[in-house]
This record gives structure tokens, sequence and C-alpha cells, in this order.
């Protein structure tokens, strides 16, 4: 079967097996009628398929009588921020994010620079299964703009983010080994923490738009960046996935940060400068109510996707969000994961702590989170779900997302996968063998309900 997956923030697959152009000019001729009218920007990450699936797309943008802001090749959050900046009626961001070099995707975003809501998914789903494609006449085609200040004017606007000083991070002078996967990072990480005044060496830092490891930012696909930060005697590491939405942090004593720490780190930071809310998605860490408690803050959880978060985000005013794989949400400068918005932040924090960045992690409050997959027997995942409600009905329960439990001295979200008949068991605790040992328990306990 050709892969192809459609989700909330647009389609993803493998080029030539799924993704290919007639699937591209449908998807991007039901975007068009969605969006109706006006100017569409469009950027894409670095990989090698990137500038096909670019010109098809701005081809049958133009087709559809839309003007486009071609912004070459940067991270998905420049997409968001230029739509936002330059008043486009939409944008496209290609990039399959962490997926492996043959794959590619199409991010969708509205006309404020966000992802579509799964309202404005469904709605343009329907054009796409509903109606015929209609182009105007040869006179009314669209006009292609190449726009070279994108990521500059993005890059820009990080450097000035209230609460950063950028001259007072300077004098520390960090040490920093960078990794981009030879993706779009390259085109900004490696000057961003220049600019920092940080002393940077590159690793994966080339412009070939070929991943030389797994592109997902895992520990286990880290093991060379590991060892470099600690060789080096670098006062941190800093990877980005390919098309620089989520921050790895590696500390300086060469282990891994963590990503669930990236966002508490993040909510610490800002909410010690302003009082406000914080969202989170329902898989993570415990150890961002536990800040935000202890600063007097609110932290509210959203269902899984950057899109739900970001929902949540504006109904609540938050002032900072988003998920525990690393991505940080600073609505201040856009709604969306910036992994350039989570370094600035990582740097100002650790300059103001004092100390390095293990001992700033030792500082945050320490939990493990486990996670499981089971795949299924008969027992539909809705069945098994509703089972588990009944079963913790009078638990703390959030049923938003699959089934989110809170006891006191753990939690576990329950979630099915819309592409296969599995359910995801995240179980997080204060010790790692409880979790582990948990996430067993709840394992065995739904293999006997899908008996």
């Amino acid at each position: 079967m050709p892969t192809l997956m459609v989700s909330v923030s647009g389609i993803r697959g493998i080029v030539g097996d799924g993704l290919d152009p007639e699937v591209l000019v449908k998807y991007t001729s039901a975007y068009a009628d969605f969006i109706g009218k006006g100017k569409i920007v469009v950027g894409r990450d670095a990989r090698i398929t990137g500038e096909m699936v670019k010109n098809i797309v701005i081809g049958t943008l133009m087709a559809k009588g839309f003007d486009v802001i071609d912004i070459g090749i940067c991270p998905t959050p420049t997409v968001l921020y230029t739509v936002k900046t330059k008043g486009a009626n939409g944008g496209i961001a290609i990039s399959a994010s962490h997926n492996p070099n043959e794959w590619n995707a199409l991010k969708l975003l509205n006309g404020k620079g966000e992802f579509m809501t799964p309202q404005e998914n469904i709605e343009m789903l329907n054009l796409l299964n509903n109606n015929e494609a209609v182009y105007p006449r040869w006179d009314e085609v669209g006009k292609l703009t190449v726009y070279d200040e994108g990521l500059p004017r993005h890059m820009e606007a990080v450097l000035k983010m209230k609460y950063i000083d950028k001259e007072v991070i300077k004098k520390r002078n960090f040490k920093v080994v960078v990794d981009c996967v030879n993706g779009a990072g390259v085109y900004c990480i490696p000057q961003l923490l220049r600019e920092f005044g940080c002393e940077v060496i590159e690793m994966n830092c080339e412009k070939t738009g070929i991943f030389p490891r797994l592109p997902e930012p895992l520990p286990e696909n880290l093991i060379e960046t590991l060892k470099a930060v600690k060789e080096a005697n670098a006062d941190l590491g800093v990877v980005v996935d390919p098309d620089v939405d989520r921050l790895v942090l590696i500390t300086n004593e060469g282990e891994p940060f963590g990503e669930e720490n990236t966002i508490t780190l993040a909510v610490q930071f800002v909410l010690s400068k302003v009082k406000g809310n914080a969202v989170v998605n329902l898989s993570t860490t415990r150890a961002v109510d536990d800040v935000a408690s202890q600063l007097g803050c609110r932290v509210l959880r959203s269902p899984v996707g950057e899109a739900n978060v970001v929902l949540k985000m504006k109904e609540t005013d938050a002032v900072i969000g988003g998920e525990g794989s690393g991505g940080v949400i600073y609505p201040a400068l856009h709604y969306g994961r910036d992994a350039l918005a989570g370094i600035a932040i990582t740097l100002q924090h650790l300059f103001e702590f004092g100390g390095t960045l293990a001992e700033l992690k030792k500082s945050l409050p320490q939990y493990f989170i486990a996670k499981k997959k089971i795949q299924l027997g008969k027992t539909a995942p809705d069945e098994i779900i509703k089972l588990l409600v009944e079963k913790y009905k009078h638990e703390k329960v959030n049923t938003d997302d699959g089934l989110r439990i809170d006891f006191v001295d753990h939690w576990v979200h329950f979630r099915k996968s819309n592409t296969e008949p599995i359910i995801r068991i995240i179980t997080e605790a204060k010790d790692e063998k409880l979790a582990e040992e948990l996430s067993l328990k709840y394992f065995d306990e739904i293999k006997k309900l899908s008996d």
C-alpha cells in the first residue's frame, strides 16, 4: 500500500510511494479553495525532494490565482512567523519534520500563521472530497515573489525577544556543540548562537539536505553528538530536527537534558518574568505543573498536537506553552513550536541561573516517563478506552484525548493511534522503577481487556 498520512497538520508520505505529483496538486488545490484568495507564503526544509515539491506547490497555487511569497529553505517556524508578519492569507511549510530522507510533507497554515484547527482541517478535506478543481483564466494566474528576508527577520525578532538580553548572554561566552542533522537548522542555528556570543562547534551542519543519521533527535540517535559535547568540554549541546521546531539539549556532562525538561525550563523562565497561564498537552511531564505552582501560576492541558495546544493557549490567554517533545511555543513571537525561541530562552535562563546545564537539570523537579504501545486483539481501541474510563471513573480523569488519569504518585495517559489498532501507554512517576512497573501493569490490564 502506498504511504500517505493525512492529519490535522497536513499530508505526509514517501516521495514516489504515495506523495506523488498528482497528490500534491490535489491537496494544494483543495487548500487554495479553503483559503479563498490572496497571498500564500511557501518555505521548505533542506531535504533533497524539497525543490521538486516546492515547484509543484507554487505552480498549483499560482494556477489557482494566488500570489506566492517564496521564502526558500528555512525552519517551519519561520513560515509561521512570516505569514503573521507579512499579513498573508495562509502558508505551506514543506517538511516531513523528523521523518527519514525519503519522506516529505505539506504542513498547512491558516491566515493567522498557525496550523489549521481541527475544524478548519475538516472544512478543507470536505473541499478535497466534494469539488472538482477549478482554475482561473490565463490572465488571472498569480505572481511569484522571492523573499529572502523571511529567515533574517525571524532571527532578528528572536534576538529582540522580551526578557532576552543578548549583551549579557555574550558575557558568558558559552561553548556550544550544535547538530543540525544537515537540515534547515544549518541556515540559522550556528549563526544565531554566534549572535549570542557563543563559541560554536558544528556537527552535521552541511547544506546537503541528506541526513547522516536517523533525524529524530532521540538519545539513541545522538551517540556521537553526546560524546562530542563531553570531549569539547562544551557548556551545552544544541540539537534540532530537520525543520527546527523541536529543541533538544545536551548537558555539559554529555548527557541528554531531556525533552520534557526543555519545556519545563521554558515554562519556569517565562513564568518567573510574567505571571500567566501555561498550556502543555496531556502527555507532557508533571514537572511543568510543579514549576508553575511554585510561581503561583496555572497549567492547563490540551489534546496532543501542536494545533490543539495553540487552540488552548489562545482560549486561556497563555503566556507560554508547548509539548514534551522539545517544542516551545512563545506566543509573543508567534503561535508555533520554535527551536530558535527555545535556544534564546535556554541561554538567558542558564545565564541567570549561574551554574551549569547539568546543575540546572538537577534543580528541576525529577520525574521519569515510561512509554509502551500495545497491539490490540479483536476489541476496538475506543472500546478499551471506554472500559478504562468506567473502571477509573472515581479517579481524577481527563477524556479530551483518550484517557489521562492523575494519581498522587503518578499519572498515566492512554491514547489510541489514528493509523493502526494500537493504544499508547505513557506513565510518569518520581521513580524510574515505579514508572516502568506501572507501565507494565497497565499494559497487562489492556491485554486482558482486549483478549
